[in-house]
């Protein structure tokens, strides 16, 4: 049998991605098929960041073409290729940031912000270009989280540029203001505030922004969500019944405004004995699951009520990069890839290909 594009799409076509649980035909993965005799090479260009997953992906796809009767050498090469997506009507994508992605919870005390930077860690460990805008005017722990500390500079006076930690650009009003200092603001000065912070930070090329947002549902998160172009939102909540009708109603706001929910990670859902190991669920169980199955939204994982998540948080270095190779940071970037396939599956932004029309009278 004669090897062809065809046959090689053919035995990709039984090939499941085990990310998309899709075959990498359908989605338009397989590019730049070469036939030479019985060599066979091609790229398979992935919609999401799966750095960890790149080994299996060529693995699998190596092994289905050997399969085929004929076949001797083949080169695969797995790249992934993060483009921009749509946000809510009325809005433009935002130049040099390719998706913004709302982290929120309806109250605070869940541990938004430490899936927040984790979720952002993870996007980055994976090969993504990441940014993380700490959104929490009145309590902003993004800077003690990541252990980035000083001043942002200006280069033109305009703008400011982010600081980095652990591989990640990260804009906060905790570097603007004195650690002890309290913001006693009223919302339209927040909104202001966060506005700047989002627009005059010099982000450098991101794939994903990810928005650390303010708790709750009030006047501060419902401007946000209306002036800020965002690609789509993962609401944090714990299993507890108080925390899910809070949850519930930061999903409702999201969808009010027209921002797709990515879906929902529940934190401390089991509580695990740091002595003995036994697990507990204190703050009941199944909540999470529940309410993704009453509002269609997808359960993108679970996380453990454990003392080493607040310990590496504390000091620093958020679980992904203090135990990169442990089971919570698998977690987190299992949920990470939920989240970049669920962005990846949203339309495209078009905005860039229309030209502008300008109408003159000469």
């Amino acid at each position: 049998m004669s090897i062809t594009a065809e046959v090689v799409k053919a035995a990709l076509a039984q090939v499941i991605d085990p990310n998309t649980n899709k075959d990498f035909v359908s989605t338009k993965s397989v590019k730049n098929i070469q036939v030479d005799g019985d060599s066979v090479a091609l790229d398979i260009e992935l919609g999401y960041p799966a750095k960890s997953q790149v080994s299996a992906i060529r693995a699998a796809v190596v092994n289905a073409l050997r399969a085929v009767p004929g076949v001797g050498n083949v080169s695969v090469n797995v790249t992934s290729k993060i483009l921009s997506h749509a946000v809510q009507r009325g809005l433009k994508v935002m130049p040099n940031v390719k998706n913004i992605i709302a982290v929120a919870s309806g109250k605070g005390g869940v541990g938004k912000s430490t899936t927040a930077v984790n979720l952002a860690l993870a996007l980055a460990a994976e090969g993504a270009s990441v940014g993380l805008l700490d959104a929490d005017i009145y309590g902003p722990s993004q800077p003690m989280m990541l252990g980035v500390s000083g001043r942002p500079i200006s280069l033109d006076n305009k703008s400011m540029e982010p600081l980095e930690g652990h591989g990640i650009q990260v804009s906060s009003i905790g570097f603007l203001i004195d650690p002890d200092e309290p913001m006693v603001w009223r919302g339209p000065m927040v909104t202001q505030a966060l506005q700047q912070l989002l627009e005059q930070t010099n982000w450098k090329e991101l794939d994903y922004l990810i928005i650390d947002m303010p708790p709750g549902t009030g006047d501060i998160q419902l401007t946000l969500s209306q002036k800020v172009p965002v690609t789509g939102a993962v609401i944090v909540t714990t299993p507890q019944d108080i925390a899910l009708l809070d949850a519930r109603k930061g999903l409702k706001m999201f969808e009010k405004v027209g921002i797709p929910i990515l879906g929902v990670v529940e934190n401390m859902s089991t509580h695990i004995c740091s002595n003995c190991g036994h697990v507990e669920d204190i703050f009941g169980s199944g909540g999470g699951q529940k309410m993704c199955q009453d509002f269609n939204v997808e359960f993108l994982g679970k996380l453990p009520l454990q003392l080493s998540i607040r310990e590496q948080t504390d000091s620093g270095m958020p679980t992904v990069v203090a135990d990169p190779d442990g089971a919570i940071s698998k977690t987190y970037k299992e949920i990470a890839r939920k989240v970049a396939i669920k962005v990846a599956d949203k339309a495209r932004d078009m905005s860039a290909k229309f030209p502008t029309i300008v109408v003159r009278n000469d």
